[in-house]
């Protein structure tokens, strides 16, 4: 080499991933609630989600979704479920003023990998949006969120209707309580009107107002006419025309 003369390449995502360990590292973590959520800048930057002690999961997201967005979606899918108390559930989260082009987020998923073992909620299907009736049928993966997590049926909720109306405004109003996927069948196949039969169905005021979950949906399957069965999946509830056995679901009741 030239004398007065060298070469040098900047490893920049050993450096960024080394730095955004070293602050992960040293800062303390905050309950997943909307309390402390609150208190994230909505801007972009990178995430980890801690169980125990442990980081299960890990995220990056941009300036047009934010970090405080991501963590409070976080902290409304995690609500209502067996096994699994949302105080138990920590976050930190970090901003990155400057992305590169390099995937921060699979970076810190093999660093957390390599030196503390499976970062399983980023694989376990955690966060995942409503599949659609084609996956209905789908096994349910042993080691995924449902499965360890299953949604909890029992579950309190405050629905905004006390009775007298259409079974379909029952279930909207539930539907705005669940941190999960509330499907029911259309008026036809991938329509976005509800069932007739929904619209006509009207389930009387309530003498003593649902208090769960299972409370709710039994109440419209109590007025529908015979033949609609609601079903228990993994991470959501589907209420269909049918008499099906699902190997993944649970029937909740039929009318």
């Amino acid at each position: 080499m030239a004398e007065g003369y060298r070469e040098f390449e900047f490893d920049l995502p050993t450096a960024l991933l080394n730095s955004l360990v070293n602050v992960f590292a040293t800062m303390e973590s905050a309950s997943l609630t909307p309390e402390h959520t609150a208190h994230v800048a909505d801007e972009q930057g990178v995430y980890q989600l801690l169980l125990d002690g442990q980081v299960v999961y890990v995220g990056k997201t941009d300036a047009d979704s934010g970090l405080r967005g991501r963590l409070r979606k976080h902290s409304w899918t995690i609500q209502h479920r067996l096994n699994l108390k949302p105080s138990d559930v920590q976050f930190k989260a970090a901003r990155v003023f400057v992305f590169t082009a390099m995937d921060l987020e699979k970076l810190l998923i093999r660093y957390y990998e390599s030196t503390s073992g499976d970062v399983w909620w980023n694989s376990s299907g955690f966060g995942s949006n409503d599949p659609g009736r084609n996956r209905d049928r789908t096994e349910l993966k042993e080691k995924g969120f449902d499965a360890q997590y299953p949604i909890d049926l029992d579950y309190p909720v405050v629905i905004a209707t006390d009775g007298g109306v259409p079974a379909t405004r029952v279930l909207e109003a539930l539907r705005a309580q669940l941190p999960y996927t509330l499907r029911a069948q259309g008026k036809s196949k991938g329509s976005r009107k509800a069932h007739a039969e929904l619209e006509a169905a009207m389930v009387p005021t309530f003498v003593v107002k649902p208090a769960t979950t299972r409370q709710v949906i039994l109440s419209v399957l109590s007025v529908l006419p015979p033949g609609w069965q609601a079903t228990m999946l993994p991470g959501r509830i589907i209420l269909y025309k049918e008499n099906e056995h699902y190997n993944a679901g649970v029937v909740i009741g039929r009318s």
